[in-house]
């Protein structure tokens, strides 16, 4: 059973900064291309950031705030995010790249707000 534990979500202004870990178990997290979503209240879920397992990275609107890193040996998957906005606002999650319409971690509430 396939189980991400995603935490570093917080209250911060704007401009500020977050570090998001996602720890992974129950897959071979390191044969997984992965991936960063989010979902904002009433909107819909929409990636923010992948991770190949070449190592490639992709970013959809967030390329230089965002970066997306990970650690196979560790199994955990990370996302530093600086530059925050207030559109940023909305509960985190990590997922396998092929799974990311349905996340099944529990997510991290990431708030920019003054």
């Amino acid at each position: 059973e396939v189980h991400l534990w995603e935490s570093g979500g917080d209250l911060v202004q704007p401009g500020g900064s977050l570090n998001l870990s996602c720890a992974a178990s129950g897959l071979t997290f390191s044969q997984n291309d992965m991936i960063w979503v989010r979902q904002a209240p009433g909107k819909e879920i929409e990636w923010v950031a992948q991770i190949r397992l070449s190592g490639e990275t992709y970013y959809l609107g967030t390329k230089g705030r965002f970066t997306i890193a990970r650690d196979d040996a560790e199994n955990i998957l990370y996302l530093q995010m600086r530059e925050l906005k207030s559109e940023d606002t909305a509960m985190y999650y990590c997922a396998t790249l092929a799974n990311w319409k349905q996340p099944e971690g529990q997510g991290t509430q990431v708030t920019v707000s003054s």
